[in-house]
Formats: structure tokens, sequence, C-alpha cells
């Protein structure tokens, strides 16, 4: 077994989604204790810039022409990011919700990986996603809650891109753990973390 933990937030000790998401990988290497752990944070990872060779490579890929050695090794970059992808039985994000979205850095990621023939396909039937069989299990820390004046069906463009983008690349088994209300005070803060982090530790010891 082999989980890939994506860190999606930039506040290190501080931030809430990690918290928790530790807590859940704990729980996960004792219930798999020979199982393996990495660890992608997105502040800390090289991503490549969209463009130039790389952009060259993806369609080229698409129209059926060759890479040119540039744009073969740029591509070779897309593929040892959605490696890690493709090793993991469960995919872990840790993320904050940003503007009732998600951090750019980790869509960064996403729209570097997320290419036809690294992670899913496509023909006349539409979208065929290359991952089915794993579990995304997403942490979502946001620090109020939404509430009436933002449903969170109208307005969480957070767990549901995460939700969405599995689904492009055929997981269907995914999980959402919310840690919310974590600007509300230190005692607020404390006690969603510990609610979320005992949601986790539960949920990993099912997995």
């Amino acid at each position: 077994m082999h989980l890939l933990h994506v860190i999606g937030s930039p506040r290190t000790q501080r931030s809430a989604s990690r918290q928790v998401a530790n807590a859940f990988t704990e729980a996960w290497k004792a219930q798999h204790p020979e199982g393996t752990v990495d660890e992608l944070n997105v502040w800390e990872t090289d991503l490549p810039t969209f463009d130039g060779p790389v952009l060259e490579a993806k369609y080229a890929g698409i129209e059926g022409r060759p890479l040119d050695a540039v744009q073969a090794d740029a591509w070779r970059t897309v593929h040892t990011l959605a490696e890690r992808f493709r090793q993991a039985n469960v995919i872990l994000f840790s993320v904050p919700m940003w503007n009732f979205g998600i951090p750019y850095r980790l869509k960064h990621l996403i729209d570097v990986i997320s290419q036809k023939d690294v992670l899913f396909s496509f023909d006349d039937r539409g979208l065929n996603g290359l991952l089915g069989g794993r579990t995304v299990v997403t942490i979502a820390a946001r620090g109020v809650q939404l509430g009436a004046a933002f449903p969170p069906e109208q307005f969480d463009f957070q767990t549901a891109y995460l939700t969405m983008w599995s689904r492009m690349v055929g997981i269907t088994d995914v999980r959402v753990i919310n840690v919310e209300k974590t600007l509300a005070g230190a005692e607020q803060d404390h006690a969603s973390r510990n609610e979320a982090s005992e949601q986790a530790r539960e949920l990993a010891r099912s997995l």
C-alpha cells in the first residue's frame, strides 16, 4: 500500500489541513505498517511553467506528432510528477479554502499532470480516467463555516473541484473531511481541529 499526501497549504506547522492530514497519515501507517508515504508539497516542488516546450509537447501528443528532444525532455517532467499519483493507492489532499477555491499552486500542479494519456484518455465516448481503483481523501480547511448566505452547493469550489478532478481521472471513491471555523478564536480552532482529526483517524483505519 502506498499513500501520496499532496500538501496544498504553505502554513507548515500552523496549517489546520496539514494537522488533520497528519492525523490521518499516522493512523493509516498504523493500519498499514509496511505501507509507504510520499509527500508532495506544492510550495516546495519545482512545477514546470505550462508554456513553450511543455505546451508544444502536449499538442504534439494529441495530434500524433513525434516530440523533438526539447519537448520530450519537458514531457518527462510531466510524467515524473504524474507517476507519483499512479503509484498511490490512496491520494490525500490537505488543502485550505482560498476565495472559495483551492490555492493557485495546487491548481498549477493539477493543470500540469492532468493530460491525455497521462492521467486520462478520451474517445468518442468521452473522458476515460486512468486512475480507477484508488481512493481520494480531501482534508478541506476553512476559516469560517459556509452558511445560508453562501450555500456550499453554489459556493464550495474547493472540495467540488477536487471531486471533479478525481472523477476525471477515474476515481469514484472520494472522501471529504471539513475542518471549519479555524478563524473563530483559539478555542473553536482547537475544537474544530480535534474533531476533524478524530474523523480522519477513523477514516484511515477503514482504508
